[in-house]
């Protein structure tokens, strides 16, 4: 008998425990069979389905109790000296409970009590994994149980019974304790209705009683709704309560804290097709039940459960739960009491469970990334669990429950949440720049979720940036969004944007009013608002169909992605621009883009305002020679082929030739902008590369302007062009010009203007025109310079003093040419090498510097109509003395000196004076006369004779040798001889003469004056 609990006093037995016993064993007595399986069967329960649920299913029993009584439901666990308490408030036990408790088989739970949790009438069972002498006393009495007195009154029946005797030897004298109650006395603790008074069996048991108690969570709340407080009581007293706050269940744990729970549940009836196959006591009970619980954080994001990972049915299983949440459901159980039972009620409550989880996600507030942690993976961990996953996963596609990239306010049309199905994620874009996408594509998902596997499992679409991008074509939003969306790209790999709309000025949207209007796509050719842009009239250039930026959306990143800073220049060169001058000419004024586009004055005003302020210079730009602007009498006429009136080009050429700007447009815009367009007011350029050299191809090119590297512009350029080929031999390939610089329109100039247009040929950067001489590139690869085009035509008509200048003496030039040039008037010409770009000789070793200027010098020698001085011949031989023989054409003729005249002779006969001292033998013989220093080199540049080499000079007559004076010595330096030989007569080849150097350095004198002559 139980020291803990008091048997009843004789004769008290409310529950019928007597009677209970009584006919339990006449059952054994008579039927051992139902010994063995009464005892088998609280043995499986103990050891099988049981074992460890002793706290659960006591609290299953207190929540029932407090079902039954409609009253809220308080459990107390206290294990104190060995003895585990277990108190709760709710109906008190009653005989049918008494009864349920000894049959091991049947319930008291029957009917129509969807509240009840247990099912089986099985579950007390559990008590016996920890004691031997289980009590349970209530307000109205009480029931106990006994191992050693069922033992003893087994042994005691089976004294009339063998067989029975036999069963209970074979079990070592265990008997089903729980098949014979005894009747108890006692009373539960205020304020609880009900204590199961449950005394440890043995350490084992204490340690399992601890770690159920320990193992106390918010699942029992919520699994047991009819709890609304359990206390568990060892060392400390620990109190869970549960509560509820809006939508939201409140588990408050004086140990782990509060925790609160969304929650969603469902229920209904079950056909009896659905129970087909299940034990009488659920087809009994045709209701199903499930809730899915999951714990917030403090923003109401989705938690973790800290709860066991299985399925409750309601109470845990051993199912395992991959869903990240708390599933609490009336599945059926196996035998074992531990899994689900396979079956069509399984699949059925899969189903619901699958849809309960849905409408749990699809419900939830706020809406943010944490509820993507309750999508669960593809892979179950078990069956049901893979069924679970399966099912949900089949229906969140379709649910909204995804977090949209902007939260939907108050007024907003966006969407609250987004269904998977519909949800896109922007890959390659920041947090900010999904965040203004997404008020215009409200189906995209926050950034920074690319990696998350739940997504993919979801299917949720993938969205490059760049498409994101095109889905803007044709948007129209205020411009400051757009600015927005390009500060949130910043960073972003140019070539994902290159279709990025940009918003345009000049057009408003109705939509949007001011704010919004017209796009293009793309940045490039957009021209960007700056301080320093263009003053044009944004309706013109509108008008012109030019794209430029609302000023509010022009971000530094469109001038990243190709976009141009609208300056004067970048806005004329813009194609349209450009078209609109190409078109001026035409008869309707300009290019159709649009029905209203600018009128020839306004094309031509605007043109001119953007030259004038990008500054430009002439030729900078040059098809803005096909401008229309009206002439002197009111007419269009392309720029490129009009002069500026009372320019200094228009004064130097002839009058007609081309006609003049009209004076108020002139007097309007000035010099600058109007000549930077193509009007004349001076001589223009032709710049060109890579010239080929074939005279049938230089031809003008055809076109609405002048190209300013079009060689065929240039007058006679073919002429000159066959003057370079006869330098060279023929070849199949022609030569090429590298660089050519020169000067056109030359032929306009009128013939009593030349000095001016002289003066204006002189200044840069006309002048490189005239005096930078030309690269030829021939086919063998070699080069050759030859004289440029402008010089080359300027030598071969009359612009200087009515004369070709090439051959003329500049006045007051080097006195060396004069008989040879004739002289004309240079005044006003200082630069020398302009004049010998001319042809126009100003000095003999300038001369002698040009191409064919030696040749040039001997044939002008060579005539003897041109007056020649002897002073004048030695200086000039002197000059070509220091030539290179390559670089001169052995001559015919040359100018002499013979006899003391100056006389043209045979080449041939000509002897080059390299002895002075011989000059007595040279009667009747032509000198070059020549310093005789350099008269070897003159020798060799005419292979001529020299002097020497013609008389023998040998010394007939003796003399006496003297010393030369030590100052002397001083005097005439290192090289002067140490003696010299006085003669009284001094004889050479039979002529008296008065001195002679001898080819051995020694000098012969007959006086003083040949002394110092030789000396010197």
């Amino acid at each position: 008998m139980s020291k803990f609990v008091r048997p009843a006093a004789e004769g008290a037995d409310p529950f019928g425990t007597a009677r209970l016993r009584r006919g339990v064993l006449d059952a054994w007595a008579t039927s051992p069979a139902r010994f063995r399986e009464d005892a088998n069967a609280e043995e499986d329960l103990v050891l099988g389905g049981y074992r460890d649920r002793l706290v659960v299913e006591l609290a299953q029993n207190a929540a029932d109790a407090a079902a039954r009584a409609g009253v809220p439901g308080r459990f107390r666990l206290t294990l104190r000296d060995g003895v585990l308490f277990a108190a709760n408030t709710g109906a008190p036990l009653d005989a049918a409970g008494v009864e349920s408790l000894s049959t091991l088989r049947a319930s008291a739970k029957r009917g129509d009590n969807e509240g009840a949790v247990g099912r089986f009438g099985v579950g007390f069972a559990a008590v016996l994994a920890v004691t031997d002498e289980p009590a349970v006393v209530g307000r109205h009495g009480g029931v106990r149980w006994s191992l050693a007195e069922a033992r003893e009154l087994a042994e005691e029946t089976a004294r009339h019974s063998p067989g029975l005797g036999d069963e209970i030897r074979r079990r070592d004298g265990h008997v089903p304790l729980l098949r014979l109650p005894f009747a108890a006395e006692g009373t539960a603790p205020d304020p609880y209705d009900t204590v199961v008074i449950l005394p440890l069996r043995d350490t084992a048991a204490t340690d399992l009683a601890e770690r159920l108690l320990d193992a106390v969570d918010d699942a029992l709340l919520l699994a047991l709704p009819g709890l609304e407080e359990v206390v568990v009581e060892k060392d400390t007293v620990r109190t869970l309560r549960r509560r509820t706050d809006g939508a939201l269940t409140v588990v408050e744990d004086s140990q782990e804290g509060t925790t609160r729970w969304r929650t969603v549940s469902a229920h209904g009836p079950l056909t009896p097709d659905l129970l087909v196959g299940r034990p009488v006591e659920e087809r009994l009970r045709p209701h199903w039940s499930l809730t899915w619980a999951v714990p917030t954080d403090g923003q109401g994001a989705p938690d973790r459960p800290r709860t066991a990972a299985v399925v409750h049915a309601p109470t845990p299983s051993d199912e395992p739960l991959g869903v990240p949440a708390l599933l609490i459901a009336s599945f059926p159980l196996d035998t074992t009491r531990r899994h689900a039972a396979p079956g069509p009620l399984t699949d059925f409550l899969v189903q619901r469970a699958a849809d309960a989880y849905a409408e749990l996600l699809a419900d939830w507030r706020p809406v943010g990334e944490g509820i993507i942690h309750l999508v669960p993976g593809p892979l179950g961990k078990g069956e049901l669990d893979g069924a679970l996953r399966q099912a949900i996963l089949e229906r969140l596609p379709r649910t909204a429950f995804l977090p949209p990239a902007v939260e939907a306010g108050d007024d907003s049309e966006l969407p609250e949440a987004l269904r998977p199905r519909d949800a896109e994620i922007v890959e390659g874009a920041g947090a900010d720049t999904v965040r203004v996408l997404a008020e215009v594509l409200p189906t995209l998902l926050p950034a920074g979720l690319e990696r998350r596997v739940e997504l993919r499992t979801l299917g949720v679409a993938r969205l490059p940036l760049a498409d994101a991008v095109d889905r803007l074509a044709g948007l129209e939003k205020d411009p400051d969004w757009w600015w927005r969306l390009y500060d949130s790209l910043a960073g972003v790999d140019p070539d994902r944007l290159s279709g990025l709309p940009v918003p345009l000025a000049g057009g408003t949207s109705q939509a949007f009013g001011s704010g919004g209007g017209r796009t293009t796509i793309g940045p490039r050719q957009v021209l960007l608002p700056t301080p320093d842009a263009t003053a044009s009239d944004p309706e013109v250039l509108a008008r012109l169909g030019l794209k430029v930026a609302h000023e509010d959306a022009a971000h530094p990143l469109l001038e990243k992605l190709g976009a141009l800073p609208a300056s004067p220049r970048a806005v004329l060169t813009t194609p349209q621009v450009r078209a609109a001058v190409a078109a001026s000419l035409d008869d309707d004024g300009g290019v159709n883009w649009e029905e209203d586009v600018p009128d020839a004055e306004e094309l031509a005003d605007t043109v001119l305002a953007l030259v004038r302020d990008a500054g430009l210079e002439p030729g900078d730009e040059p098809w803005l020679g096909a401008l229309a602007l009206p002439d002197e009498d009111g007419e269009p006429a392309p720029a490129g082929e009009l002069v500026f009136p009372g320019s200094s080009f228009a004064r130097i050429i002839r009058e007609g030739e081309l006609a003049a700007v009209d004076a108020d447009l002139a007097a309007k815009w000035g010099e600058g902008p109007l000549a930077a367009c193509g009007v004349l007011a001076n001589f223009a350029l032709v710049r060109a590369t890579d010239v080929v050299l074939d005279p049938d191809e230089l031809e003008p090119r055809e076109g609405d302007f002048a190209e300013p590297d079009d060689a065929g512009l240039l007058d006679a350029v073919d002429v000159w062009c066959e003057d370079i080929l006869d330098r060279f031999p023929d070849t199949p390939v022609p030569p090429v010009a590298t660089e050519l610089i020169a000067v056109r329109d030359l032929d306009l100039v009128d013939e009593d203007h030349w000095p001016e247009a002289l003066a204006l040929l002189a200044q840069p950067p006309l002048r490189d025109a005239l005096t930078q001489p030309v690269r030829i590139l021939l086919p063998d690869g070699t080069h050759e310079v030859v004289r440029p085009y402008t010089a080359w035509w300027l030598r071969g008509h009359p612009v200087l003093d009515g004369r070709r200048p090439a051959g003329l003496l500049a006045s007051g030039g080097d006195p060396l040419l004069r008989g040879l040039y004739e002289e004309a008037d240079a005044t006003g010409f200082e630069d020398e090498q302009v004049l010998r770009a001319l042809g126009v000789r100003t000095s003999v070793a300038a001369l002698l510097d040009e191409p064919g200027g030696a040749a040039e010098l001997l044939d002008r020698l060579a005539d003897p109509d041109r007056s020649v001085t002897g002073a004048q011949l030695h200086a000039l031989y002197g000059a070509l003395a220091d030539l290179d023989p390559e670089q001169v054409t052995l001559p015919e003729e040359l100018r002499a000196v013979l006899d003391g005249r100056v006389e043209v002779v045979d080449a041939a006969d000509a002897v080059v004076v390299d002895s002075p001292d011989l000059l007595p033998f040279t009667s009747g013989v032509p000198l070059l006369p020549v310093r005789p220093s350099r008269a070897a080199e003159l020798a060799e540049l005419f292979q001529v004779r020299r002097l020497s080499e013609s008389v023998t000079g040998s010394v007939d007559s003796e003399g006496t040798e003297h010393d030369v004076p030590e100052p002397v010595h001083v005097l005439l330096g290192p090289r002067t001889p140490a003696t010299y030989v006085e003669h009284e007569e001094l004889v050479v080849d039979g002529v008296e003469i008065d001195w002679r150097l001898t080819g051995d350095g020694v000098l012969h004198a007959a006086t003083l004056e040949g002394v110092a002559a030789g000396l010197a």
